[in-house]
């Protein structure tokens, strides 16, 4: 069982009309370990009908051993429809909420050729992290589905690192799929890595492995959500589709 830890909103920005950021503070933060930022925490929320409790992932976006502060970045991606959405999109200083982690970090093969990440506004907190932590001199794409042109922030990168911002359209939903497909690939073996909604996961999964041959240790692909689904449905479905992967 990860430690539970109680925590205080101290700061809330907007970051873009879609993004908010919001630093917590907490003397429970003494014991976290510091070189988190792109691991999660799990957010707690209880149910007051039930009593039970769900729990919600986030990005450690970045975390300040001295000032005993953790930034975590909330995208309104599906209205406010979710626990944490909501509870983010009413947030005030001095409220405060309790967290468990931090959960086991992805890490990437640094040593690759070059990189291609791919994400939606739920992954584009991840993705930041990455950017400033691989070698400056890395190469690669990152392509990145946003709600608004207004969503585009800026990222700290190499300087060969390539972004390609794309914006999410009822008129062309496979905007994100097409953009990646129609990057003209560097030399060498890339590390791919992807998170975004399970339907497009999926696709970008099979266009990866297929099209382009990658192996499952030279990737990591995840589904942060699913269009239709709450957090505990989609989670089902995850567990469901990564076995049946694994079998493949």
């Amino acid at each position: 069982m990860k430690k539970i830890r109680n925590i205080k909103v101290t700061n809330i920005s907007q970051l873009s009309p879609n993004m908010k950021r919001i630093t917590f503070h907490s003397k429970d933060f003494i014991d976290f370990p510091e070189d988190e930022d792109g691991g999660y925490v799990k957010l707690l929320f209880k149910q007051e009908s039930s009593g039970d409790t769900f729990l919600r992932p986030y990005t450690i976006r970045s975390f300040r051993k001295n000032k005993l502060e953790l930034d975590i970045d909330f995208s309104n991606h599906i209205g406010n429809q979710g626990y944490a959405t909501k509870w983010a999109s009413h947030a005030k200083i001095g409220d405060e909420i309790l967290i468990s982690g931090p959960g086991l970090k992805k890490p990437i093969n640094k040593n690759s050729d070059w990189f291609f990440f791919v994400g939606d506004m739920t992954a584009l907190p991840a993705i930041a992290c990455y950017l400033e932590r691989i070698p400056k001199s890395a190469e690669g794409f990152v392509v990145l589905e946003i709600i608004s042109k207004d969503d585009k922030i800026e990222l700290i990168k190499p300087k060969n690192i390539k972004i390609k911002w794309v914006v999410k359209s009822k008129q062309n939903p496979s905007v994100l799929e097409n953009t990646v497909k129609e990057i003209n690939w560097l030399n060498g073996k890339p590390y791919v890595w992807v998170a975004c909604e399970f339907n497009k996961m999926k696709s970008l999964r099979n266009f990866f492995q297929k099209n382009k041959k990658i192996s499952k240790n030279e990737m990591y692909i995840s589904s942060y959500w699913k269009l239709g689904l709450d957090q505990e449905e989609h989670k089902l479905v995850k567990k469901k589709d990564s076995v049946e992967w694994g079998k493949n």
